[in-house]
């Protein structure tokens, strides 16, 4: 199956079928799931969770999207705007993808945390000409 990609500010109301909408202002993908259930499918991009590639002409999103809670349980990959179906995962699976999202947010927001009280500390210490001014 193909998508075609729309880059929009604001999703709307109603999604059309086999389109993918692409906020880059609030940083969210929104598109109706795949198998064709009719399911709002949100795929919010940041580091801990999805990711998006444009090449010019078609868009990917890392990693796979699994509708874990919906009937249907659809799993799929959108690499350059296809559809690539993938294996159904076992309730098992699902736990431990689930369970291992948790842990991989919790380890980065933790270091994150880290990292910016290290910055601070140490602009709190650097004199003032040694700042980076972004204008």
């Amino acid at each position: 199956m193909k998508l075609e990609h729309r880059f929009v500010e604001y999703i709307p109301k109603e999604l059309d079928d086999e389109v993918l909408y692409i906020s880059t202002r609030f940083k969210t993908v929104l598109h109706k799931c795949a198998c064709g259930c009719g399911n709002k499918t949100v795929t919010p991009l940041s580091p801990t969770d999805w990711k998006l590639t444009f090449n010019g002409k078609s868009v990917s999103l890392y990693p796979s999207i699994g509708n874990w809670s919906f009937p249907c349980q659809s799993h799929y990959w959108v690499t350059e705007n296809e559809v690539r179906w993938s294996t159904k995962w076992s309730d098992d699976e699902i736990e431990a993808g689930r369970a291992n999202n948790r842990t991989r947010k919790k380890d980065y927001y933790t270091s994150k945390a880290g990292q910016d009280s290290e910055s601070i500390s140490k602009k709190e210490k650097a004199p003032w000409w040694k700042f980076k001014w972004l204008f």
